[in-house]
């Protein structure tokens, strides 16, 4: 019986190189022995991970933004999200800042719906995806936004709704599509109070407590 696990592994690297390094992220060439031991580039970009927050309300709405995203041209649905831009930072604590941030929400509840690497043929990015619930207005003022943050947009969407646009292929943002999904089939699997606790291990992204 095959057991069905991501497992670590690391092949050799002869040499490495970063020949580009940006505000967030950088780019990383290593020279890999291959099984053969044959020896090949290999570019990637190196990024510091992220969170993402499937926040729902009491209706079952999932809270969405939309904001434009320059690499691919579109104005996006997304869930609230953010990098981890200090090392070892906690998880939870960076997901109930954005969530605070971006939409000027707390969570009573939280747990962790899904742990994903977005594109690991060609970055390190792992994103550790939250599910918030008992949600309430935060207090205080807004947090000031800028850039493409100043332009978003908010909506409360049902669950049965964003499945059909998934599907659909109305909507495209990993971490929504990832996280809806895993909403669904935890809700139809041993429930939501069974997910793992909010601060459980993450391996990709080891952080203090």
């Amino acid at each position: 019986m095959t057991i069905i696990k991501d497992a670590p592994e690391e092949w050799e690297i002869r040499a490495t190189g970063t020949p580009f390094v940006g505000n967030k992220t950088s780019v990383r060439t290593d020279e890999v022995v291959m099984p053969d031991g044959s020896v090949v580039g290999r570019d990637y970009q190196v990024h510091p991970g992220s969170v993402g927050i499937v926040a729902i309300d009491d209706d079952g709405r999932v809270l969405l933004i939309r904001q434009y995203r320059h690499p691919v041209r579109q104005r996006l649905w997304e869930i609230p999200a953010g990098l981890l831009d200090v090392p070892g930072e906690n998880p939870l604590a960076a997901a109930q800042r954005e969530l605070y941030e971006e939409a000027h929400v707390k969570a009573e509840d939280w747990r962790v719906l899904a742990d994903v690497y977005p594109t690991a043929g060609g970055c390190d990015e792992a994103v550790r995806i939250f599910l918030a619930r008992n949600l309430s207005e935060a207090d205080g003022q807004r947090f000031e936004v800028e850039d493409e943050e100043a332009d978003m947009e908010y909506a409360r969407v049902p669950v049965e709704e964003l499945v059909r646009g998934i599907l659909a292929g109305d909507v495209h943002s990993n971490c929504l599509v990832v996280g809806v999904l895993s909403l669904v089939a935890a809700e139809k699997g041993d429930g939501l109070d069974a997910l793992r606790p909010a601060e459980v291990p993450w391996p990709a992204r080891p952080f203090d407590a």
